[in-house]
């Protein structure tokens, strides 16, 4: 009887501990942040069409990395560190593309000239 209720609670607990590993809370709510600053940048038209096309390739190639990390059910070290590096160099990219002077301010579709001053 006893053995059955260990076998019983063993099956509960282990899908559970399975799903633990493979959870990856950072790299999601990173992935969140970064898609939420790329439409920050094409809000205000720091972002052309192109730049964002661009940078939403890459969000979507770091996911595809997540998916095939998760995929047998454990994500390792070694897969958390290639994950991590590769929203580092995506999180670049979008700092770098916000920050060019390629502008989009009236969201046309075209490259913009900043405003002259003066």
């Amino acid at each position: 009887m006893k053995s059955i209720k260990v076998v019983a609670v063993l099956g509960l607990c282990l899908p559970v501990l399975a799903m633990a590993q493979a959870a990856t809370p950072r790299v999601d709510q990173r992935q969140i942040n970064q898609e939420a600053r790329i439409q920050q940048g094409v809000a205000s038209g720091s972002l052309t069409p192109n730049e964002t096309m661009r940078l939403e390739n890459g969000q979507t190639h770091v996911q595809n990395m997540e998916t095939k990390a998760k995929s047998d059910g454990v994500v390792t070290q070694q897969e958390r560190q290639k994950l991590h590096h590769a929203q580092e160099v995506q999180s670049k990219r979008i700092y770098h593309e916000k920050h060019d002077f390629q502008h989009d301010y009236n969201h046309n579709g075209r490259n913009d000239h900043r405003p002259r001053r003066g």
